[in-house]
């Protein structure tokens, strides 16, 4: 399933605290079917001083969302949409934001 989504596509969250949010796959943790969105599921990692470590006290990080909560926006119309295939003239696969409603 995670395959469907890559870093850099934009993004909506469909269910949890963050529903509604918008904002773009940073990773895909294709192994757990996850993928990590900016500035969505924002968690707090309380880390303790170390030597060679910069930053200790808690830190605001972004935590993984599994895929299937997540809907590809489409960047022209800014609708969600499931992903699908289209096969152009000259026989290359490019994915595509099938949005709206079949009559």
């Amino acid at each position: 399933m995670a395959e469907r989504i890559k870093k850099g596509d934009s993004v909506i969250v469909l269910s949890g605290r963050d529903k509604g949010k918008k904002g773009t796959v940073d990773r895909v943790l294709s192994k757990h079917d996850r993928v990590i969105v900016t500035g969505v599921n924002m968690i707090t990692r309380h880390l303790k001083q170390r030597p060679g470590v910069a930053q200790a006290g808690r830190i605001q990080a972004e935590g993984a969302i599994h895929a299937s909560k997540v809907m590809l926006v489409d960047t022209d119309t800014t609708k969600p949409g499931r992903v699908g295939w289209k096969v152009l003239e000259d026989g290359t696969k490019v994915r595509m934001v099938k949005s709206g409603k079949r009559s």
